[in-house]
């Protein structure tokens, strides 16, 4: 049994039975549910009581991202003003120095529409140093924060005037090489005007993961050179489906959700074939991650490589969704449960408005993300900044050593492992039964690309050991603070954790602190981890003293 659900240029289909419950009569209960809760209204009217009374007074300044569509094309004018004066100026490379909400969506936007936009979301010496090395002269650095205080945005600033005055770049031509995007009355605004750096303000009623079309996401987008009219034209074309109780894919793609999560199929894989919008799977893992997994509840979006793609499986947990395409047209033995089209614009307006929807389903605040502090705390902590020391970053012996690679955990976790396949095998039987693995590489995701291959290679060698899929997520740090971070921590207690630290070659100083780009991401990984380790989370941690021979040297006994 399938079911198709179309409006404003997106498709939802969602498919049935394939040995599991009935998905489309799943889906239809919670449907009806919603619908007869006058639900599709009271979203769109911006009734902030959707998700209980806790709720209520944070959604009331939350739910500015309904009206983006239209609300977003004020800012046209200043965007015209702005790539003006840039190409004016000879600045036609664009970096993006900003972290989750404030980074994915503009990536995306950049990716689709074919522009080229250098992103910063990492403190990683490595990939700064590129990133500061390649045509500085022709470089326009956008800071995007919506809190103005976030702690790397402020060092790629602080590093950034550095590398400008060194090149003998200053007064007007500096100031035109930074665009700053944050909420009013925010300590970046106030730098950015102290500083005499152009200034958009975002809408302080959109939260950062439901900002793509906000400021967040257009400003970068139009200096890179896309069309975001044509963005903001997409969206629109949904929006009159959004207060419909049927034929309204977004309501439709929010039941599945829900209902997915309440069966026990709380494990969202997400395969794009051929949607044509890279890093759209990324986008969504954050969106769904933070806004759904707090309170022992919520969605973990699993990204991989395709629907070929070792962790693609059909399993009792999970529930599969492909970008770009119907699930019924993979071929023989891959039908998903769940497919999506439609243009980027449309596509974005769909799935914050679906998780939403699946947030009122799971009874919890999509607007908060309650963990994610205690690791910025624990960052501070060992930074000691306030003091204006140096990093109190405690390194404890490593529990084994082989070539390049150290291992770092508790020999309760080990059970005994006297090498590094042993090591391996013990992290992949850490998940219990219907949990997960997450990878978490504190590395340079360019530099170090092929550590992104970990995440296959250990879905494929879990299912081989455990004799079920076992589902691996993998991300970047410390972008993953932002992104599935509040999800580890706040959802379900059922998740296993390896993070892989890196060797720094040639460290890169954040002046006016007492710290380096090198030490900051590595306060930032290890205040993470106490956080899952007071927890009581499976945590690992391998450091590559050379990263290129450590990342090597795992895929050998991967692939072994």
């Amino acid at each position: 049994m399938t079911s198709v659900v179309t409006a404003g240029g997106v498709s939802v289909t969602i498919r049935g039975a394939y040995g599991l419950a009935d998905l489309v009569d799943e889906t239809e209960t919670v449907l009806d549910r919603l619908v007869s809760d006058g639900v599709p209204g009271s979203l769109t009217s911006r009734h902030a009581g959707l998700w209980g009374p806790d709720a209520a007074r944070a959604a009331t300044r939350r739910l500015g991202w309904l009206g983006l569509p239209e609300s977003s094309r004020a800012l046209l004018g200043r965007l015209a003003e702005l790539v003006g004066e840039a190409r004016g100026a000879g600045l036609d490379r664009i970096v993006l120095a900003g972290m989750g909400g404030s980074s994915l969506a503009a990536e995306v936007i950049a990716g689709a529409g074919g522009a080229e936009l250098t992103v910063l979301d990492t403190i990683d010496p490595h990939q700064v140093a590129d990133v500061l090395a390649d045509r500085l002269d022709r470089t326009l650095v956008v800071l995007s924060s919506k809190s103005g205080a976030t702690v790397e945005t402020d060092a790629h600033r602080r590093v950034f005037e550095q590398a400008f005055a060194e090149a003998g770049i200053g007064g007007a031509d500096l100031r035109r090489r930074f665009v700053v995007v944050t909420d009013p009355g925010s300590p970046l605004e106030a730098v950015a005007n102290a500083a005499g750096y152009r200034l958009v303000l975002a809408d302080p009623d959109v939260g950062g993961r439901y900002g793509a079309l906000s400021a967040s996401g257009l400003v970068p987008g139009a200096l890179a050179g896309v069309d975001v009219v044509r963005l903001l034209d997409e969206a629109a074309a949904l929006v009159p489906a959004l207060q419909q109780p049927y034929d309204n894919p977004a309501l439709a793609l929010g039941a599945v959700l829900g209902s997915s999560a309440l069966g026990g199929h709380d494990k969202l894989v997400i395969a794009d074939n051929g949607s044509g919008l890279p890093g759209l799977s990324g986008w969504i893992e954050h969106l769904v991650a933070e806004s759904t997994g707090k309170d022992g509840r919520g969605l973990l979006p699993v990204v991989v490589e395709s629907v070929d793609a070792p962790g693609f499986e059909v399993t009792g947990d999970t529930r599969r969704v492909v970008l770009g395409s119907r699930p019924d047209e993979l071929g023989a033995g891959r039908d998903a449960g769940l497919g999506v089209t439609g243009p980027l614009g449309a596509q974005f307006l769909l799935w914050e408005y679906a998780t939403a929807i699946a947030c009122r389903v799971l009874g919890v605040d999509p607007f908060d993300e309650p963990d994610v502090q205690e690791s910025e705390d624990n960052t501070a902590a060992l930074l000691r900044a306030e003091e204006g020391l140096a990093p109190t970053v405690v390194r404890t012996a490593p529990a084994l050593v082989e070539g390049a690679v150290e291992v770092h955990a508790g020999e309760e976790l080990l059970k005994g492992a006297k090498d590094l396949a042993g090591v391996l095998e013990a992290i992949l039987t850490a998940a219990p039964d219907r949990g997960y693995l997450a990878v978490m590489a504190y590395l340079d995701r360019f530099g170090d690309a092929s550590a992104a291959g970990f995440r296959s290679l250990l879905a494929e060698r879990g299912a081989g050991l455990r004799k079920r899929a076992v589902p691996v997520t993998f991300g970047w740090g410390p972008q993953v603070l932002h992104t599935t971070g509040q999800y580890h921590k706040g959802g379900p207690q059922n998740g296993a954790f390896l993070q892989i630290t890196g060797g720094v070659r040639e460290d890169v100083a954040v002046p006016d602190r007492p710290y380096t780009l090198g030490q900051l991401q590595l306060a930032q990984a290890f205040g993470d981890l106490r956080v899952l380790r007071s927890l009581g989370r499976p945590t690992f941690r391998i450091h590559l003293r050379d990263r290129d021979e450590g990342i090597a040297q795992l895929t050998k006994v991967l692939t072994g």
